[in-house]
């Protein structure tokens, strides 16, 4: 039986064949191997930190299904599916859904963002979550959507059979206690590695971390402590995982996770166009750092 919807999840890259172009399902699974077997309770796919929006249809479909053959059962699958309308969201739900997801995780519209309402984006989501056949968590991005969830959608959806959780990566610990008490019941995933320990003393289920990708087993390990009651091994975990965060999520983004996983053994490879990928410079000063934390490929699994 699948264990409540808790702890790390990894919001996985998507790599790409260097040559082609193309989506490339050896590696993708490799690494997806390796997180869990570092101990992550689940894996995101096609989610912000796996490129979505530069994704076509057809390979968010394959990389689902691929997910799917490597994560356990008794593990959390779960498929980025915010799509910009109602119906090309629920669309992608139906397809995670049949590639075996058990969750999706729902951004909101962002294009005509400045348009929508309250009223307008919840009944988005209501909508949403009436016809997804699997739980959905919503999923506040504003870095990237330019439009922040308020706490009023939670708090009306907050009863929904079908809604899960939500996930903050606001970077605002303010606005995760504010989801947290206008939804009490779901299960609340702070997306900022830097703020991982002060989410859980607030009481999250979970983290869904781009820096896991390159530093699963410290962020696997800061959870584990902070369930056993060891607030000081966990607060060890979060000074050593804040510094990897603001170095490779932060600042570089996607291209930065995926030079950092090259540089502990696993495989980024390259960003998709438009996207650039990290400058000589910029890499070597991750693997700098990376090589002090104790990751690299030379540890490679350390990861």
């Amino acid at each position: 039986m699948k264990p409540d919807l808790s702890g790390l999840l990894v919001p996985i890259t998507t790599p790409y064949d260097p040559v082609t172009g193309d989506v490339a399902p050896v590696p993708l699974r490799g690494n997806a191997r390796a997180l869990l077997d570092a101990g992550a309770d689940g894996i995101v796919a096609a989610g912000s930190t796996g490129e979505a929006p530069l994704l076509s249809e057809s390979e968010y479909r394959r990389i689902v299904g691929w997910m799917r053959d490597v994560v356990p059962d008794d593990r959390w699958l779960i498929a980025g599916a915010g799509r910009e309308s109602t119906r090309a969201t629920i669309t992608a739900c139906v397809v995670a859904a049949e590639e075996g997801a058990d969750a999706v995780l729902v951004r909101p519209p962002a294009y005509y963002g400045p348009a929508l309402t309250t009223a307008a984006l919840l009944e988005h989501f209501r909508r949403v979550a009436d016809q997804s056949p699997v739980r959905v968590l919503l999923y506040n991005i504003p870095k990237y959507t330019h439009l922040s969830l308020s706490d009023r959608i939670l708090a009306g959806l907050a009863e929904h059979p079908n809604v899960a959780g939500a996930k903050d990566s606001s970077g605002d610990l303010k606005n995760f206690a504010a989801y947290r008490d206008a939804a009490p019941a779901w299960a609340m995933f702070i997306g900022s590695g830097s703020h991982y320990y002060a989410a859980l003393e607030l009481g999250a289920a979970g983290g869904i971390l781009a820096v896991a990708n390159l530093a699963a087993t410290i962020a696997v390990g800061l959870h584990e402590a902070f369930v056993a009651g060891d607030k000081t091994g966990a607060g060890a975990a979060q000074e050593r995982l804040t510094p990897l965060n603001r170095a490779a999520v932060v600042e570089h983004g996607v291209a930065g996770v995926k030079a950092a996983m090259d540089i502990v053994g696993l495989e980024g490879g390259p960003v998709r166009a438009p996207l650039s990928d990290l400058a000589d410079g910029e890499r070597d000063s991750l693997h700098r750092m990376l090589r002090a934390a104790g990751l690299s490929e030379e540890r490679a699994g350390d990861v």
